[in-house]
């Protein structure tokens, strides 16, 4: 299952301060994210976004709760979405075959 995280900072000397041990246990567990990155404005980091790959919520949240920048409370507002893959296609057609189930739905 995948999960979007977006952290909205409410401090940045705090993520300064947390960011080597935080790289550090990021660095351990790659293997559950699909992509992970600073949400910046004019070049300041501001938040973070992660996108995981694990079975479920209870598996996201332990993840989560260990990771300094969580456990120490960085972020102001957290976002968690469940999402699916759509781009790129997992296999070829697979987009088409979306549309057209979005059309019937649609139309009946």
């Amino acid at each position: 299952m995948h999960f979007v995280v977006i952290g909205r900072d409410k401090d940045a000397s705090l993520r300064l301060r947390l960011r080597a041990e935080h790289l550090e246990f990021i660095a351990d567990r790659q293997a559950a994210i699909i992509y992970s990155g600073p949400l910046l404005e004019d070049g300041r980091m501001v938040g973070s976004l992660f996108l995981f790959d694990l079975p479920d919520r209870a598996a996201l949240d332990a993840a989560l709760a260990d990771d300094p920048y969580f456990r120490e409370e960085l972020f102001e507002t957290v976002e968690v979405f469940e999402t699916r893959r759509m781009v790129p296609e997992s296999e070829p057609g697979a987009l088409r075959r979306e549309a057209e189930r979005a059309r019937a739905a649609f139309s009946g």
